[in-house]
């Protein structure tokens, strides 16, 4: 299929091709040839990067309690991240992982050499169960030059995102955050960039008002704008502002959830949100100071009640200001429960932990991407 479009669109476009072949069996050698080529290139693939030689093998270190769940995470992040298998250090336990095999801790060395392993992970809630020998191999094992990571580590630059369910008592490892939170240099670049963007956006929605009007009285038929309370910086309340894209009283029985494909959303309205319009008068809670352009995305009070309830560390993505879009929407699919918000707080975390001008830049390039393809919900 890709070579015949591939060779369709260059013969039938004048640009490239403005006489055509004299004789058809010109087109059939340079149908043969992009087909051969392309074929080469896939058994190049193949043979030489998914190949199991070039897989790197790891081997993990700890309790078998979250080793099924932590084998699942990384194997969904990168096929290739082989895991042949783990060192127990609850050898007293019967309840044995089933993705993975156990080993002793005194097989350490010899498994290495056995499956190549490339390197080891400890993935540990109680350091206290790595005992006094298996500490001393792992210290052996690091002067020589082997790599040795902390599970969480691994996880964040493999996935982008923090594990907030994995961290225990050890959370002041995450916090605070990197120093660009208190760099003032880079704290005035995001406010500059704000008030410019905020401006621009405000021109734009004089621009568009008449247009979303007329659309609002023919598919909404209500309302232009709705206000709604929302948790910012700090765990302040302030009022988003936003074009209205769901039925009036859509929530006249309380709080809901919204979902993807939201019975409530009006068809002017799923236009507005895939096209990123309603997010437009924003842009005043910008130049209010409310919200930057980029930050995790302001909740409502019911819901921040309710997920800080069962969710470790989700107030803490208040340390800093909510944003219209941030790493986490352009990242995570839509947040429409409590396991999509988990997942959506350990990108909104890992912004605030990283947080830089290339990484706003790549939320910026992202954005830009998901409103020209209409992707926004």
């Amino acid at each position: 299929m890709t070579t015949m479009l591939v060779v369709g669109f260059y013969l039938l476009t004048p640009y490239f091709t403005p006489f055509l072949p004299e004789k058809r069996i010109q087109i059939f050698f340079f149908f043969l040839g992009i087909l051969g080529a392309l074929l080469f290139w896939r058994a190049i693939y193949i043979t030489l990067i998914t190949t199991p030689r070039f897989y790197k093998h790891v081997l993990l270190v700890g309790e078998p309690k979250h080793i099924d769940e932590i084998v699942s995470s990384f194997k969904a992040v990168d096929p290739n991240y082989n895991i042949v298998g783990f060192i127990n250090c609850e050898p007293n336990t019967t309840d044995l992982p089933k993705l993975i095999p156990a080993y002793k801790p005194a097989e350490l060395n010899s498994l290495i050499a056995k499956e190549d392993v490339s390197e080891i992970i400890v993935a540990t809630y109680d350091s206290e169960l790595i005992t006094a020998d298996l500490y001393q191999e792992l210290m052996n094992l690091l002067h020589r030059g082997f790599p040795i990571k902390e599970y969480t580590q691994a996880f964040e630059d493999m996935t982008y995102r923090i594990p907030v369910h994995y961290l225990g008592k050890d959370f002041y490892k995450y916090f605070p955050f990197n120093s660009n939170n208190h760099n003032k240099l880079y704290l005035l670049q995001r406010w500059l960039f704000d008030m410019v963007f905020a401006i621009f956006c405000s021109l734009l929605g004089v621009l568009v008002i008449p247009f979303v009007l007329i659309g609002n009285l023919f598919g909404n038929r209500g309302p232009l704008f709705y206000s709604q309370k929302r948790v910012g910086e700090h765990g302040k309340l302030f009022s988003i502002i936003k074009f209205r894209t769901m039925v009036v009283d859509a929530e006249k029985n309380g709080a809901v959830w919204a979902s993807k494909n939201d019975a409530r959303i009006t068809a002017f309205g799923r236009f507005l949100r895939q096209s990123r319009i309603d997010e437009i008068p924003q842009c005043i809670n910008v130049l209010k100071g409310e919200m930057s352009l980029i930050g995790p995305r302001p909740e409502r009070p019911e819901f921040v009640k309710e997920l800080a309830e069962v969710i470790p560390f989700y107030e803490a993505r208040h340390m800093v200001k909510p944003g219209i879009t941030g790493w986490a929407q352009v990242k995570a699919r839509y947040g429409a429960s409590v396991s999509d918000s988990l997942i959506k707080l350990q990108y909104d975390l890992f912004y605030i932990k990283r947080r830089s001008f290339f990484l706003d830049l790549n939320v910026v390039v992202k954005t830009i991407s998901t409103v020209i393809f209409f992707r926004g919900q």
